[in-house]
C-alpha cells in the first residue's frame, strides 16, 4: 500500500503545484496576452450579434458550501447568470480541472470590471470527490483562484456519494473512479446558465475559453430584458420562400417542430394515380395501386427508429416532413452514431416521378431503393437484409400486419421495400401558384415578378434546358445527369473547413488541425462515375425538380448552397470550369433584379397541400424501443 500512498502523495503535490502555477498567472498582465485557454482559431463573435439556444433546464441537488453549510444549486443559482463546472480538487491533470478553474478565474476578473453585468453573475464550482474535498479543502482550493476584485464564486460538495450521483446524471456529467480509488476520469464539462435556470451553452476542453464564455454571459444580460416568461422550448417555423434558413445568419429561424406542438391530422393517403394535382402528369404505375393497409405500413416503418441498427434512427430522421423531406439543418444529415453522409438528403415530394433513385442515379425502382439507407454503414447502419427481416419479425405486430398488407408473403425483403415505397408514392405535391397561372390560366395567380421570373427560366438564364416542362405537366427536370462543376470544386479544390456550426446561430472559426482531430477525413465523391467507372461520368450527378424547391434548402447535392439566391448566383456565374463541365453551363450575366425575379419564380412552386402532407405525417405516433 506504500507505493500507492505515495504516489497518490505525489499526484495531490502536483496539483498543488499546479494551482500555484496557474495562480500566479493572474496578474494585471494577462489581458494583453493570448489565453492559454484559447482554442485554436476560435473567433469571439461580437456580444449580443447572435443568441444561445435553450437546452434544457438545469438539475438541483443538495450541496456544502466552504463554510459547511446545506443548500440547494438553485438556491445558489438565485435569478443570476451561472458558469457551473465540476471539478475535483486533486485533478493533477493540466488539461482538466485546473485549467476549467484557471479559465473562471479569469473570466470572473474580467465580468468584474462590467458593473451591469457583475452584480447578475454567479460562477459555481462542483466537486464529485465529497469524500476528501470537504469545506476546509475547498476553501483552500478557491483562495488559490479568487482574486480581487472579483465575481461571486462558490466552491461546493454534495454531501456524500448518494447525493452526488443524482447531480451528475442531471447536467449528463460522466465519471469513473480509478481502481486506486485516488483519480477519476471523467469528461471536462462547464455549463452556462440563464436566470431562468435554463442550460444554454455546454463547454468541453477543446472550446472552453474566457473570451468565449465573457460574450456569452454578455449576449445572455442582454437578451434577457426582451424575453417573456419562460416556456419549454416551442416550435419556431419560417414562412414559405423565406431563404434564412442556414444557421450563419443571424435571424435564422428552424422549420423543426418540437414534440409539444406536432399538430398532427390524419387524411387519405391514397396516390392520385388518375387524377393528378394540376400541374403534375399521371402517375407511372407498372402495378395495381398501394391499398390503404400497405401504405399505412410503409408509413409507420417511416418513422420507425428501430428501423436502425441501434434504434435512434427513422427514415424520417433524413426525411423530416416539417423539413420538406429533407434535412435543412445541416448541409449533409448525419448518420449512424454520427457518421459522415457525404450527400444532402434529397426531398421526398414527387419522387413516384422519379424515374432514377439517388444523386447518382444507381436506382431505378423505389420499391429496392430503401434498402441502401437501411444497410449503408454511414445511414442505418444494418449488416444485412436478414437482420433487418429478422428485427423486425420480433418488433410488435409487424409480422401480423405484413401478413393483412400482403397476403401469405407477409414480411420479406421484397414487401418490406413495397411498404415503405407506398407510402412515399402518397407524397404527391403540385397545384401550386405556378400551375394555377400557367397551367390552369388564373392570370391572378402570379405575381409579376415571378411572371418575369418564368421568362428568364425559360429564356435569357435558360434553365428550361436541364429543369423542362411539358405542355400540359412540368416535373422540372430531365431526370439526366450533369457536370455542374461543384463536384469538381469540392474534389480538386478542397480546403480544410474552419468554420463550425455549434449550435443555431453559432458558428466557430477553428484551427483545421483542431478540426483534424475532431472528425472524420473529408470524404471524396466522384458522382455517377462510381457507379459506371466511365470517365466521362466524373462529377455528373442528377438533375433535381424544382417543385417545392422553396421549402427543401440546402441545395446541390452536397449541400453547399444555403439558399435559392446563391444557387441562382452560382449558375449566373457560370458555374466550376473543368473538363467535364456541361456544355449548357456559362455566365448568364443577369443583373440583381433579374436574380430576384428567377428567385420570385422558384418560390412560386410550392405545392397548395404541402402542410397537409406535413400534418398527415405528423400525426403518425414515433417508433421507438417501447412502442
Amino acid at each position: 500500500m506504500r507505493p500507492r500512498r505515495a504516489v497518490m502523495r505525489a499526484a495531490a503535490a502536483y496539483a498543488l503545484a499546479l494551482w500555484a502555477l496557474l495562480a500566479a498567472t493572474l496578474g494585471d498582465a494577462h489581458e494583453a496576452q493570448p489565453s492559454a485557454t484559447t482554442s485554436p482559431g476560435i473567433a469571439i463573435a461580437k456580444p449580443g450579434s447572435y443568441s444561445l439556444p435553450r437546452l434544457k433546464r438545469a438539475g438541483d441537488g443538495v450541496v456544502v458550501d466552504e463554510r459547511g453549510e446545506h443548500t440547494t444549486l438553485h438556491q445558489l443559482f438565485a435569478a443570476r447568470l451561472v458558469v457551473l463546472s465540476f471539478i475535483y480538487t486533486h485533478c493533477a491533470d493540466p488539461d482538466g480541472c485546473p485549467t476549467a478553474s484557471y479559465t473562471l478565474s479569469r473570466l470572473a476578473k474580467r465580468v468584474a470590471q462590467d458593473a451591469v453585468l457583475a452584480p447578475h453573475t454567479r460562477l459555481i464550482s462542483v466537486s464529485f470527490d465529497p469524500t476528501r474535498d470537504t469545506p476546509a479543502v475547498l476553501a483552500q482550493y478557491a483562495a488559490s483562484f479568487r482574486n480581487a476584485p472579483t465575481v461571486e464564486w462558490q466552491f461546493v460538495s454534495p454531501p456524500n456519494e448518494e447525493t452526488l450521483q443524482p447531480i451528475l446524471k442531471a447536467y449528463g456529467q460522466a465519471l469513473q473512479r480509478d481502481p486506486d480509488g485516488g483519480a477519476y476520469s471523467h469528461q471536462l464539462r462547464v455549463f452556462l446558465l440563464d436566470k431562468d435556470r435554463l442550460i444554454r451553452a455546454i463547454y468541453s476542453a477543446g472550446f472552453l475559453d474566457a473570451d468565449m464564455l465573457y460574450a456569452d454571459l454578455k449576449t445572455l444580460s442582454l437578451d434577457q430584458p426582451q424575453r417573456a416568461k419562460p416556456t419549454a422550448p416551442s416550435a419556431i417555423t419560417t414562412e414559405a420562400g423565406d431563404d434564412k434558413t442556414n444557421y450563419a445568419n443571424d435571424s435564422y429561424r428552424t422549420h423543426s417542430r418540437a414534440l409539444a406542438a406536432r399538430d398532427g391530422a390524419a387524411r387519405n393517403l391514397a396516390p392520385p394515380l388518375t387524377a393528378p394535382p394540376l400541374g403534375l402528369p399521371t402517375l407511372p404505375t407498372n402495378a395495381a395501386p398501394p391499398r390503404a393497409e400497405q401504405i399505412a405500413l410503409g408509413r409507420q416503418l417511416f418513422f420507425d427508429r428501430r428501423l436502425s441498427h441501434n434504434d435512434t434512427l427513422a427514415c424520417a430522421s433524413c426525411h423530416v416532413p416539417e423539413q420538406g423531406f429533407t434535412h435543412q439543418e445541416l448541409a449533409t444529415p448525419v448518420g449512424l452514431e454520427g457518421r459522415t453522409v457525404r450527400r444532402n438528403a434529397p426531398s421526398l415530394y414527387n419522387v413516384a416521378y422519379q424515374r432514377r433513385l439517388f444523386h447518382d442515379a444507381r436506382e431505378s425502382h423505389l420499391e429496392q431503393q430503401v434498402w441502401s439507407p437501411l444497410l449503408a454503414f454511414n445511414e442505418m447502419g444494418n449488416p444485412a437484409i436478414g437482420f433487418v427481416l429478422d428485427k423486425l419479425s420480433d418488433l410488435d405486430d409487424y409480422a401480423a400486419r405484413f401478413r393483412v398488407a400482403f397476403g401469405d408473403e407477409g414480411l420479406s425483403m421484397r414487401t418490406l421495400g413495397a411498404a415503405l415505397s407506398a407510402y412515399e408514392r402518397t407524397l404527391v405535391s403540385g397545384n401550386s401558384a405556378f400551375d394555377r397561372w400557367y397551367f390552369g390560366r388564373d392570370k391572378s395567380a402570379l405575381s409579376e415578378p415571378a411572371q418575369h421570373g418564368f421568362e428568364l427560366f425559360r429564356g435569357k438564364a435558360g434553365c428550361v434546358q436541364c429543369h423542362t416542362l411539358q405542355e400540359n405537366a412540368a416535373l422540372f427536370t430531365d431526370q439526366e445527369l450533369h457536370n455542374t462543376g461543384l463536384g469538381y470544386r469540392r474534389s480538386m479544390h478542397s480546403t480544410e473547413p474552419s468554420n463550425v456550426t455549434v449550435g443555431p446561430g453559432l458558428s466557430l472559426n477553428v484551427a483545421p488541425e483542431v478540426v483534424r482531430a475532431a472528425s472524420e477525413p473529408p470524404q471524396n465523391d466522384l458522382g455517377r462515375y462510381e457507379i459506371t467507372r466511365d470517365p466521362a461520368d466524373r462529377w455528373r450527378y442528377k438533375t433535381p425538380s424544382l417543385r417545392n424547391v422553396a421549402l427543401t434548402a440546402p441545395y446541390m447535392h452536397d449541400g453547399s448552397l444555403p439558399t435559392l439566391q446563391t444557387v441562382v448566383e452560382f449558375y449566373n456565374g457560370g458555374g466550376v470550369p473543368n473538363e467535364g463541365l456541361d456544355l449548357r453551363l456559362k455566365p448568364l450575366q443577369l443583373n440583381a433584379g433579374e436574380i430576384d425575379a428567377l428567385v420570385a419564380f422558384l418560390q412560386s412552386l410550392t405545392g397548395d397541400n404541402v402542410d397537409a402532407l406535413t400534418r398527415e405525417a405528423l400525426a403518425t405516433p414515433i417508433g421507438d424501443r417501447h412502442h
